[in-house]
């Protein structure tokens, strides 16, 4: 049984998707139809780029985005693999649910890119520069974090839980200075490490509800097809099919935790004994190694890997 993820923010590089567009007129199609989406050529940012202009998060989201579903249009184009023939659920890590969703035609291409480059500038202009920040927390379990949360000082603002990724590596988000104690904290409480990362702003925690009502008037009008495979949300863990739930739950993500680690083991629970990662990098196939030993999982983002994973279906 197969399940196949797409990665989300920090996957990225300049270059991304080159060879996939160079080697498959499918996969450049959907380049084609994202540049047209969004009224510039963005794949040349994407290919040969400034990585500083990647890295900003409306540029990110819509660009790995493009890369997974290039991969995704190049099996069904150049191979006849339609995801739902050969997988039982997609998943996506934070911006990668939206990336699975189009893979499954539940939104189209066009539409993604457009509420990904949204869901970027909203994310980015819903806390002020410098008043934000995340750290990754290794060697605790979730558990032992939101202990560690519990009992921090409230006086110093908001850190919440952002993303659960695997077993030993959550990452906590909220104002800058609760952050930096939370941290403290943590590696007195007998963490590896707590690792500020450098992104422009607090993911998934409560600061982004401004962000969360920008995404729900995008989203309330937003065309939301029947996915052609149940899809595992980010704030659930476990898979939904009716795409009435879908605008509720993208919103709720904005604000809510990234159960990726429930996420693995849930689908890891129904039979899955494969994951896929669609697209750039090889993130998601890494964490999975440290949630579930008995579910392997293969990376496949280039024209080289595409070609090996399409062979090793027939």
């Amino acid at each position: 049984m197969r399940a196949f993820v797409f990665p989300g923010q920090g996957s990225q590089k300049i270059g991304m998707g080159k060879d996939l567009a160079e080697s498959f007129p499918s996969a450049k199609a959907v380049f084609d139809e994202v540049d047209e989406a969004l009224g510039e050529n963005f794949s040349a940012l994407i290919f040969d780029g400034s990585d500083d202009d990647l890295k900003l998060t409306e540029n990110t989201q819509p660009a790995l985005m493009a890369v997974s579903l290039a991969a995704v249009r190049a099996l069904e184009a150049e191979w006849g693999l339609a995801l739902k023939d050969h997988g039982s659920f997609v998943a996506g890590h934070s911006l990668g649910e939206y990336s699975a969703l189009a893979a499954v035609g539940a939104l189209s291409i066009a539409d993604t890119a457009k509420l990904l480059r949204l869901r970027g500038k909203a994310m980015q202009s819903a806390v002020p520069v410098g008043e934000g920040a995340m750290a990754a927390v290794l060697g605790l379990t979730m558990e032992q974090v939101e202990d560690v949360l519990a009992q921090s000082d409230a006086g110093l603002g908001v850190a919440e839980i952002a993303n659960d990724n695997a077993n030993g590596q959550v990452v906590i988000s909220g104002s800058a200075g609760a952050i930096a104690a939370a941290g403290d904290a943590m590696k007195a409480a007998g963490a590896k490490r707590a690792l500020p990362l450098p992104v422009s702003a607090p993911f998934h925690c409560s600061l982004m509800q401004p962000a969360a009502d920008a995404m729900a008037q995008a989203l309330a009008t937003a065309t939301i097809d029947a996915p052609s495979l149940p899809v595992v949300a980010n704030v659930l863990a476990t898979s939904y099919a009716d795409p009435s739930q879908t605008a509720d739950l993208l919103v709720r993500q904005v604000t809510g935790r990234v159960r990726w680690r429930e996420s693995v083991e849930w689908m890891a629970g129904q039979g899955v004994t494969e994951l896929v990662e669609l697209g750039a990098g090889a993130v998601l196939g890494g964490l999975t190694k440290r949630i579930v030993s008995d579910v392997t999982a293969q990376s496949v983002g280039t024209a080289d890997g595409l070609k090996g994973f399409a062979e090793s279906l027939r």
